[in-house]
Order: structure tokens, then C-alpha cells, then sequence
């Protein structure tokens, strides 16, 4: 494998795309990054939305759940405005709800539980055992394998991703329902917690609905399905480095009516489980 060169620039890029504009109390903007898209990433519009449910809550409190509902296509062309209800402020939770609005119409909805951290009795998960993540090679490179260009040459890459189960797009049978990655930001971000958490969540949103697919031999690449996040919850366990590998063990139990489910795990490289996440997409064949 040749040597892997960190893209610190697109990190950053994504640092600042998470860094919203506050243009009134409870009321932030958040922007596109210039790209021929034809609607915003589910994954940017969580990880703003959790950014700005984040600035209306004091330090001592992280997140530690969200659930989400994709309302419409987002339009990557104007700002998305970021809309926080100050719902409740509790002794121990903090509740927040945000919605996402683009044209004068809801495209998002976010509610939010956020914690002191308090002691209490501890169990977590096992890691699944799985091959360390600089043994893999880089997306491209099992693009290469492939024998398909990568798809996504053309775009910023500020994760890396390496695939240990099977590419999206070198499926020609049904697979195994499980789908397992490794990730990280491909560069270094700041000490900062709620930053490594929205980047997380914006990870989060892309590997996990392609899982609906392997049990009907598919993938992100197939142009015959139309695929839209509906919607998205997480929760998490503890602290973390985004710019650490993260292991993102993939799972999907269902796919019925037009809609796929998919849960996740999410662990540090040294099998400690910070997240567990849950989402339903739209999954529709498109007409010959």
C-alpha cells in the first residue's frame, strides 16, 4: 500500500461547515459546502443541528441521545436557519428541540437530551474482532481492487474510511446483513468534545442505510434505488476522538414496505463502545 497523506485541509473544511453563524438568540445558520449536490448530506444537517441545540446548553452537560427526522431534501444552494427550542432545564437532563427550515418550510427536526455526568453502574459491549484499520486499504484503494474508479475523487474527503466487509460497489449477490468500517477525520481536530460528537453524527449517516442492501446484493452505487434517510437516533456512551479510528459494526434486521432498518455500534480502536445509532431510509426501486 503506498503511504497515506492525511487531507487536514478537508478537515478543516468540515470543522468550519459545523462552526454555525448566530444570527439571533436561539436562531443559527449553517451553510453548504460548494458542491454539485442535488440536496444536502442527511449527516450536515444532524451534525449543524446538533452544533446549534449544543450552544444553548452549558459545558457540563455533553449530549447523549438524539433522535431526527429527515423532512424534506435539503437545497445545498441557500443556508439552512437552525431554529432551538429551549424545551426543558432540568436538575440533571437538559431537552432541546431544533428545526431545520429552508424556503419558509421545515426540512428537519431534531430533538435532544443532554446530561450531567453523573457515576453509575457500567456494563458495555465487546468489539466485534476485526482486522485493525491501518491493515485496510483506503476507500480508494479497494475501489482500485475493484476495479472501479472511486466515485468520490471528485469530492472533498475529510474521513477515512476503510470497508472490511464487502464495497458497495462489488456486490453482485445477497450478503451477510452486516456491514463493518472504520473511520476517522482525516486530520486533526481540536480538544473538543462537542465537536468530536457532531462530527460522529455526521459520520453516522454514511455507511448505515447502505446496509439495508446486502441481503438483496445492492449497494450505494446501484442506480435502480432511490435511497433517503427518513429517520436517525443515537446515542452515546462516553468520550471520544473523532480523529481517532472508530469502528462502526453495522446491522440491518429488516427492510419491508419501501423502508430499510439498520442499527449500528460504534467503538474506539481499543473496543471501548461510545455510540449505538438506529436509522430508517426510504429504500424504493425506481421504475424501469
Amino acid at each position: 500500500m503506498r503511504q497515506y497523506v492525511p487531507m487536514q485541509h478537508d478537515v478543516d473544511d468540515l470543522v468550519d461547515l459545523l462552526d454555525l453563524e448566530a444570527i439571533e438568540v436561539n436562531i443559527f445558520r449553517g451553510v453548504s459546502p460548494d458542491e454539485s449536490r442535488q440536496r444536502i448530506f442527511g449527516g450536515q444537517v444532524a451534525g449543524q443541528a446538533l452544533v446549534a441545540a449544543a450552544r444553548t446548553v452549558d459545558d457540563d452537560r455533553p449530549v447523549h441521545s438524539l433522535h431526527a427526522y429527515f423532512l424534506r431534501p435539503g437545497d445545498p444552494s441557500v443556508p439552512v436557519l437552525y431554529e432551538v427550542d429551549r424545551i426543558r432545564d432540568g436538575r440533571s437532563f437538559t431537552t432541546r428541540r431544533v428545526v431545520g427550515i429552508q424556503h419558509g418550510r421545515a426540512i428537519f427536526n431534531l430533538a435532544a437530551s443532554f446530561h450531567i455526568r453523573e457515576a453509575g453502574l457500567e456494563h458495555l459491549e465487546p468489539m466485534p474482532d476485526v482486522p485493525k484499520a491501518d491493515d485496510l486499504p483506503t476507500r480508494s484503494e479497494r475501489f482500485a481492487e475493484d476495479g472501479v474508479d472511486d466515485p468520490f475523487s471528485d469530492h472533498p474527503h475529510p474521513l477515512d474510511i476503510r470497508y472490511i466487509t464487502t464495497s458497495p460497489l462489488k456486490r453482485r449477490e445477497p450478503l451477510p446483513p452486516v456491514q463493518q468500517v472504520w473511520f476517522r477525520a482525516d486530520g486533526k481536530l481540536p480538544d473538543n468534545q462537542v465537536l468530536h460528537t457532531c462530527l460522529l453524527t455526521y459520520a453516522s449517516d454514511m455507511t448505515l442505510l447502505d446496509t439495508t442492501l446486502l441481503p438483496h446484493g445492492s449497494g450505494a452505487a446501484d442506480q435502480t434505488v432511490q435511497m433517503a434517510s427518513l429517520d436517525h437516533a443515537m446515542w452515546f456512551h462516553g468520550e471520544f476522538r473523532a480523529d481517532e479510528w472508530l469502528l462502526y459494526d453495522q446491522h440491518t434486521p429488516a427492510s419491508t414496505g419501501a423502508r430499510g432498518l439498520a442499527t449500528g455500534r460504534v467503538f474506539t480502536h481499543d473496543g471501548r463502545l461510545i455510540a449505538s445509532v438506529v436509522q430508517e431510509g426510504l429504500i424504493r426501486k425506481v421504475p424501469a
